[in-house]
């Protein structure tokens, strides 16, 4: 019943949405994952990301030649692909 995520279709679409160059999302998608995997899960087994750490996170690193708001749209096209394939949801 799971779902799986197909990358290169993520990325595709986040091009199409952000006209961000698919290295640079890339990059984005590795930093964010990496954040998220270090992030504490609550009770529930769920992790709570605050959007602004999360993209100055991702504008700290040095490889990353983007400006804050072509970060905040990949992140939210992301989110977008995400929820229309049914592999995750805003937390209320």
């Amino acid at each position: 019943m799971s779902k799986e995520l197909n990358e290169q279709e993520l990325i595709q679409f986040i091009v199409e949405k952000s006209q961000a160059d698919p290295k640079q999302i890339q990059l984005v998608l590795k930093y964010e994952k990496a954040y998220i995997l270090k992030a504490e899960e609550n009770t529930k087994g769920e992790v709570d990301i605050d959007s602004d750490d999360l993209i100055d996170h991702i504008l700290s690193r040095p490889d990353v030649k983007l400006t804050e708001l072509a970060v905040d749209t990949i992140l939210e096209a992301e989110m977008a692909y995400l929820m229309k394939h049914g592999l995750a949801g805003y937390m209320d």
